[in-house]
């Protein structure tokens, strides 16, 4: 999804947001900025009192850091409105999608003719919808019936259709979606206010967005700085009263100096980028197609340090594919390759198909007249776990070794060593074996193969470099799991993964202190992506899955996982990033500014003026203004993000002391100066 951050309606948007938000209720919300408010409420009142003869500083002097002030709360408020109005393009784009459409209710499930047509707001749980080709699916549900091509390009902006059927993990389907061919018989699992693209709307609203726990305890760090500068420029009024008295010599700071001063000192610029820093993280993840159900679950993302990945689809490219015939003595490669495509022909698994065109490739065996063989063909069962042909007084089968060992001795045929151990190879080798037997006769194996994505084992080295263990979740035997763990270069499997292994796994992990992160689609995935501290759910799961995860990806693909992980990371180091320069910040202007406001009670503090500053007006207009600017420049880095790279935690942090830390020092000093050359140059002061 295109980035929206600076299209002209979110701007303008952003600026009618900025002032609405400059109400004390929307403030408060934000301590450190609600300190800047007051502020610039005081000055304004002080600058209004000066009219009536009671002056704490020069009408325009008063006036210039009042309006500083409401420009600084304004940047603060634009950094928010603006990372919000992201969230709510999001939302828009997706309430075009939820409408009322008129839906066929049924009577029964089996008669698609006998209906109801209703409105789709009115639909209940329970509720059984037909749906053909160009209609709009009214409202979430499960597939009951059929087997169709959705169009979900409202819901994850991809144009590419999907297959939705059903039975197993492709089986739910989302409300304003249209069908693109065949039909569906659906059951509702959702009413109106309750679908899953409700949900959407609300949490991709960046208003609805909850601070995290992290979050909230950076906010209580700043909130807790700010006292404390707080209480030590309050008590800059009476101690320089009686300092000036003591000394007989100069003048007590002014109220409006005090106040500059405070707002100077306080962590305003990480205070007042905190918010959109921590909405933005949640609408890049949305940009990604990830719906994240709470900001706690996208740092949670940025600390993981155990991933478990599912092989199918993840790791390898979901179906495997027969790359080699393997006969047994006194039989011909093509020979087993044409009983090996006899009995795939009706195969429409991806397997079946593979095994069709390595055939064809290999030999030019091309498809037969089904209707002169007059055959009937075996389906494939998970009792039997064999499939075939029967044609002209010959039996085909193919199938796992131990169901067609049973099924030859069973025909008096023998299952020979020879046999035995070409599935023991392939299985060593990764593969998946199956025999195939005509009549009662083994004629050799099908090498089924696993094929390892491209760039897979890359991203892994990544992940290692960034201290993140990748885990390899598989339901194949030891031996296979061995085999495509070390091609694609993982760290750890889990092989026969049961519901039960997979959880016990993660809860050994995180008793050990780590983070961990998992993703699944299916309703046996339900009870680790609970336990997970990452779960992301396939939008193309079942709904216990989605239910269970605090993440779905709408695009359905398991790879995003490691995209999350960068985007959570991501967040924490921008977070990190701009708290390091704020504090920098303040140490900076803390030395560039206190000696100058006591130059008219102790002259001899003119020697610490190693900056040159003008004067103690232009030294506190010049801070102010640049801790007014520094807020607007960084806005762009808190929305994008710090740049990421794929480092431990300690080089992370070294990094970001030397750039940031160092920079948010040096920076000050440098613009306090600019802008103090500037103001005496055009006569401010």
């Amino acid at each position: 999804m295109k980035e929206k951050s600076f299209d002209k309606s979110i701007l303008s948007d952003a600026i009618l947001q900025s002032f609405m938000k400059l109400n004390p209720a929307a403030q408060l919300r934000n301590p450190v900025m609600f300190v800047v408010y007051v502020g610039a409420i005081f000055t304004s009142f002080l600058f209004l009192l000066s009219f009536a003869g009671i002056k704490d500083e020069s009408s325009g002097y008063t006036f210039a850091i009042a309006m500083i002030l409401w420009f600084t709360c304004l940047f603060a408020n634009f950094a928010e409105a603006i990372a919000e109005g992201r969230g709510r393009a999001q939302a828009e784009s997706l309430k075009s999608a939820r409408k009322d459409v008129k839906a066929r209710k049924l009577i029964s499930p089996s008669d698609v003719k006998n209906y109801t047509e209703v409105i789709s707001s009115s639909l209940k749980k329970g509720d059984i919808v037909f749906v053909e080709a160009g209609e709009q699916i009214p409202m979430d549900g499960d597939v009951l019936d059929g087997a169709a091509s959705v169009d979900e390009s409202a819901i994850t902006g991809e144009s590419a259709p999907v297959i939705r059927e059903s039975g197993g993990d492709r089986s739910a389907v989302t409300g304003g979606t249209t069908l693109v061919s065949d039909w569906l018989i659906i059951r509702i699992t959702a009413e109106a206010g309750e679908s899953f693209l409700d949900k959407m709307i609300a949490m991709v609203e960046g208003a609805a967005r909850k601070k995290t726990p992290n979050e909230i305890a950076l906010q209580i760090l700043l909130v807790a700085l700010t006292i404390i500068f707080l209480v030590v420029t309050a008590m800059l009024l009476p101690f320089t009263r009686f300092s000036s008295m003591l000394a007989d010599s100069g003048a007590p700071i002014s109220i409006t100096n005090i106040i500059a001063l405070l707002v100077c000192l306080a962590p305003t610029t990480i205070g007042a980028l905190l918010s959109s820093i921590g909405i933005a993280g949640m609408s890049r993840l949305n940009q990604a197609n990830v719906l994240a159900m709470s900001g706690r679950a996208i740092e949670a993302a940025g600390d993981v340090d155990v991933l478990l990945l599912d092989k199918t689809g993840t790791i390898t490219l979901g179906n495997r594919q027969a790359s080699e015939f393997l006969p047994l003595q006194g039989v011909s490669e093509e020979e087993l390759a044409d009983a090996a495509q006899l009995s795939s022909i009706a195969d429409e698994t991806a397997e079946g198909r593979s095994i069709v065109i390595l055939a064809k490739e290999k030999f030019g065996i091309r498809g037969r007249e089904l209707q002169k063989l007059q055959a009937s063909f075996i389906e494939f069962t998970a009792k039997t776990r064999m499939s075939g042909i029967d044609f002209q007084g010959n039996e085909i089968r193919k199938g796992a070794a131990e169901a067609v060992k049973s099924y030859v001795t069973e025909k008096g045929g023998e299952y020979t060593e020879e046999c035995d151990r070409l599935v023991k190879e392939v299985a060593k080798a990764g593969g998946t074996p199956l025999v195939v037997a005509k009549n009662e006769k083994v004629l050799g194996v099908i090498y089924l193969k696993d094929i390892v994505k491209n760039g897979v084992k890359e991203r892994f080295e990544d992940l290692r470099r960034m201290g993140i263990k990748t885990i390899m979740i598989t339901g194949d035997n030891p031996m296979t799991a061995a085999a495509i763990a070390a091609e694609a270069g993982v760290d750890d499997f889990l092989a026969e993964a049961t519901p039960e292994a997979k959880l016990s796994l993660i809860r050994d992990y995180q008793t050990k202190g780590h983070l961990v992160a998992m993703t699944g689609d299916g309703t046996n995935d339900a009870p680790a992506l609970a336990q997970a501290d990452v779960a992301v759910a396939m939008n193309s799961g079942t709904q216990a899955a989605k239910e269970a995860g605090n993440m779905v990806d709408l695009d359905s693909n398991p790879t995003k996982l490691i995209d999350i992980v960068r985007i959570g990371k991501q967040l924490l180091m921008t977070r990190g990033s701009l708290t390091t320069f704020s504090v920098a910040n303040d140490v900076a202007k803390y030395f560039a500014i206190i000696p100058v406001l006591f130059f008219s009670i102790y002259p001899e503090l003119s020697v610490l003026n190693f900056m040159g500053l003008t004067s103690t007006v232009s030294a506190i207009l010049s801070a102010i203004i640049y801790n007014a600017l520094i807020i607007i420049a960084l806005i762009p880095l808190a929305l994008k993000g710090v740049k990421y790279r794929e480092l431990p935690a300690v080089k992370l942090l070294q990094r970001n002391l030397l750039f940031y830390g160092l920079g948010g020092i040096i920076a000050p000093f440098i613009a306090i100066k600019v802008i103090d050359m500037l103001l005496s140059a055009f006569g401010v002061v």
